[in-house]
């Protein structure tokens, strides 16, 4: 089973263990993103209790008529929300699809380089929706644990590949990242799934490392590996699930694998399911060389690319332009 490949990694060891500690660690998380490129991660210090009033608030504010919404109306990519209809992931691997089934509230990385051409695309500020205010200090409060643990991440997956600490963390000083709030309604709001329709569609992260704090549901989470195709993704109300993104696996050369999942549509018998993911997309720092690691470490070697000129391909491949609606 997918979740045999998907181990429980207690950072405890990681943070405060000796040697012998802190190398086991690293071989396991080695070993679990060969396979599947995903871990389940306890002992991150984050509260339940604020990811929970996170979702208390965000639903309020999805539940709130279309009109309502529609001012802060984005495309993939902006900041603020994305209506049903704006995204489909499949198409990041070049397979027509429906639409996601799903709303999002974006936020990306807003704290200016002083690079006018960089700021401009990458760092411009965030949207607050003013109809629950209470979000702010919220959300302000969880992106900075999430980057902290983001960057604590980098520096095990560097250790876990026997390179300096800091190998990844050099090329994060002043990161792009970007925050989704997805809300799954059930069927008895988006209707019935059309042939082929995902809350998510199948497809790989992009960046460095995904974060994802997500409720158990029917409609839920599956990860593919090679070994056992789709299966659910293993849940641990305790842990955050961390993959790794086509940045990443480059990096590697392809000794890491980027974590395929997808969203399974909303459950035909239990219509009023309602999930609302956290989910967290850690990157770098904007147009770092991200360049193959060889053999020994890495498998394959790919071409250098430019970081955020693949991250802005991949964000443009998901969107979905007016006219390809729902029909495909």
């Amino acid at each position: 089973m997918a979740g045999s490949q998907v181990p429980v990694i207690d950072l405890g060891p990681w943070r405060s263990g000796g040697p012998q500690a802190r190398a086991d660690t690293a071989a396991r998380v080695d070993e679990a993103l060969r396979a599947a490129g995903f871990l389940l991660v306890t002992g991150h210090g984050v509260d339940p209790s604020l990811p929970a009033r996170i979702r208390e608030t965000a639903r309020a504010f999805f539940r709130l008529p279309a009109a309502l919404k529609e001012p802060y109306a984005v495309t993939v990519g902006g900041r603020g929300w994305l209506g049903p209809g704006a995204e489909a992931n499949s198409y990041a691997e070049g397979a027509a699809s429906p639409p996601d089934l799903k709303e999002s509230w974006s936020f990306a990385a807003d704290a200016p380089t002083g690079d006018p051409a960089v700021d401009a695309e990458w760092f411009r500020p965030n949207t607050w929706p003013r109809e629950v205010p209470e979000l702010r200090p919220l959300v302000t409060e969880y992106l900075a644990r999430m980057r902290a643990l983001s960057d604590e991440l980098l520096e095990l997956l560097a250790t876990a590949l026997g390179l300096a600490e800091d190998h990844f963390t050099r090329h994060t000083g002043h990161p792009t990242w970007g925050f989704n709030l997805n809300w799954y309604p059930g069927t008895e709001t988006v209707g019935t799934p059309l042939p082929g329709q995902f809350r998510i569609g199948a497809h790989t992260d992009f960046g460095t490392v995904t974060v994802l704090d997500r409720q158990l549901g029917s409609g839920g989470l599956q990860i593919h590996t090679d070994a056992d195709g789709w299966q659910d993704a293993p849940y641990d109300p305790a842990a955050l699930t961390v993959n790794i993104g086509d940045l990443m696996a480059r990096w590697t050369g392809d000794r890491w694998r980027a974590g395929r999942h997808r969203v399974l549509p909303p459950p035909a018998d239990t219509p009023a399911e309602e999930l609302i993911s956290l989910v967290y997309f850690y990157e770098c720092d904007a147009h770092t060389r991200v360049e193959s690691l060889p053999a020994p470490i890495g498998r394959v070697v790919h071409d250098p690319v430019d970081s955020h000129a693949y991250l802005r391909e991949k964000l443009q491949a998901i969107t979905v332009p007016a006219g390809r609606g729902t029909s495909e």
